[in-house]
């Protein structure tokens, strides 16, 4: 057996259980900066996962105008173990100050595809009419419509047809393609 043969599940359970506690925590400070409704059952949801490791970050990072820096931080900080961890495991070497600066574009990018894939959820509901009372369809409303309205307002529905999902989703991996190789670039990330 070789090395990879150990090094290989050892990297998929750190980029899995990091990913998704990261997505949540990234998540949860999306719903406060889209001013979502926190009495939704999965905001509940969420919340409940996030605040036990988030309530004492909050005593030494304060918010600001309403955003929960801690949250911020808290996905900055464990997304650097994440790739501290993966690049020890590659043998990429040991560099915790690279990490934090790694972690920002791979930040970025779970950011963008949160709303990309929330945006097209959103498209592929609408063909099928859920329930608008749906704590699923509210929540996806309530985080997608901040970047939705600018696009609507520029392209009306047009014979009942909403073309502005896919101008947030061509914009959405425009920013990707232009924002993260500079990044990566700046950061010296390897991943």
């Amino acid at each position: 057996m070789t090395e990879a043969y150990f090094t290989n599940p050892l990297i998929f359970l750190v980029k899995t259980l990091f990913g998704l506690y990261i997505t949540l925590v990234v998540v949860r400070f999306l719903l406060q900066w889209a001013r979502a409704d926190f009495y939704n059952p999965i905001s509940q949801f969420v919340v409940k996962l996030t605040s036990p490791v988030l309530r004492p970050l909050r005593k030494v990072i304060p918010g600001y105008a309403g955003l929960d820096l801690s949250a911020v931080v808290l996905a900055w900080v464990l997304k650097a173990c994440e790739l501290a961890l993966l690049s020890m495991l590659m043998g990429l070497g040991r560099n915790p100050l690279g990490a934090l600066l790694w972690a920002l574009p791979g930040l970025v990018s779970l950011i963008i595809s949160i709303f990309l894939f929330a945006v097209l959820i959103r498209v592929i509901l609408s063909w099928v009419n859920p329930d608008p009372y749906n704590p699923a369809v509210l929540l996806l409303s309530d985080v997608t419509d901040p970047i939705m309205r600018p696009a609507q307002r520029l392209i009306p529905p047009m014979s009942g047809i909403d073309l502005s999902p896919m101008v947030v989703m061509i914009s959405l991996v425009l920013l990707e393609m232009l924002l993260l190789p500079p990044l990566r670039l700046l950061t010296g990330s390897p991943f």
